[in-house]
């Protein structure tokens, strides 16, 4: 059977590991004291990613051969590289997740580089809140959701509704980016504010969030979009090697239009022959067991049964450079 070069290259550094280990295990037991106390702590091979003198955000090209900048994209993309089970994870989240986030970047004009400020706010999960208690893929404080058109109320919070976040997301990118006119800045101002970005600009005489010093959060908040960006367009060239069947697959769902109030979501859900958890998962905009419409009207999304299930492996791939082959 002939081999693929990416097979060959796993392939041969299995054999070498093989290799290496049977002569360990070979040489003489007078020798064995010396390479117990010669042998490295951590069996293992960890080297530095390459970082290329420049990369492109949001269509411009982003030079990476001053100190700071290269330092600075280094540190994430060490951080990523290495942070294994997590960004192995996160690219299988977005096969769920970027077929949604996608569209909507695009039909709202805004850079579709945009969907890893997503990644790295919330690691695609609709339902984390942050100590601060900004809540969501798109990590919205309540009174910023509110301001962008989200409705947050006791049983209903669309801070976790994936689309409408997303749409929320875009309505303050473009207002930032009528602000600055300038993607990194506003990238920059998702995580810090409009107000510290413009403030510090102006004290600083600088024109780039890249000539700040801001804390620490905010000084590596784009270069940890660009390194994700980095390694989700060639996962495997960092080590991630990953097959269509390890991905998460899109759910097809049953949308159900709700105008009155439900007083047992649990009820609700035996009705469509699913579970409470179930319609939570793909509801995470629903804040307790009942929700109260308050006179709007809301679609639940219901999994098709046939959907929910794995009997046969995950074949769609949104990127095919996220697989081997």
């Amino acid at each position: 059977m002939k081999l693929s070069k990416k097979q060959n290259n796993i392939v041969g550094l299995l054999s070498g590991g093989l290799i290496c280990l049977t002569a360990c295990l070979s040489i003489g037991s007078s020798d064995s004291e010396k390479v117990l106390d010669g042998r490295p702590v951590v069996m293992a091979m960890t080297s530095s990613p390459d970082i290329p003198s420049s990369v492109t955000f949001c269509g411009t090209p982003i030079d990476l051969t001053r100190y700071n900048m290269r330092e600075g994209f280094d540190r994430e993309m060490s951080s990523f590289t290495y942070f294994h089970s997590t960004t192995m994870l996160l690219i299988k989240r977005a096969n769920r997740y970027f077929p949604v986030i996608e569209p909507i970047l695009k039909a709202n004009g805004i850079p579709d580089d945009f969907k890893y400020l997503a990644v790295i706010e919330s690691h695609l999960d609709p339902r984390v809140s942050s100590p601060a208690r900004a809540v969501g893929m798109w990590q919205f404080l309540e009174g910023t959701g509110k301001q962008y058109g989200l409705t947050v109320t006791p049983t209903v919070d669309e801070r976790c509704h994936v689309a409408k976040a997303t749409e929320a997301a875009c309505k303050y990118l473009k207002a930032a980016h009528d602000k600055y006119g300038d993607w990194a800045n506003v990238a920059a101002s998702y995580n810090a504010g409009m107000g510290r970005i413009s403030g510090e600009l102006t004290k600083q005489e600088a024109d780039s969030t890249f000539d700040l010093w801001l804390v620490e959060e905010t000084s590596r908040y784009v270069y940890r979009i660009m390194a994700i960006k980095q390694i989700f367009e060639n996962p495997y060239k960092y080590g991630f090697v990953l097959r269509a069947e390890d991905l998460y697959k899109p759910i097809a769902c049953e949308d159900v239009a709700v105008s009155s109030d439900i007083p047992d979501l649990s009820a609700f859900a035996q009705k469509y022959n699913i579970t409470y958890a179930d319609l939570k998962r793909f509801n995470p905009w629903l804040r307790d067991r009942k929700l109260q419409t308050l006179g709007k009207t809301y679609t639940l999304q219901v999994p098709k049964e046939n959907e929910m299930y794995y009997k046969t492996p995950n074949t769609y791939v949104h990127n095919p450079v996220w697989v081997v082959r």
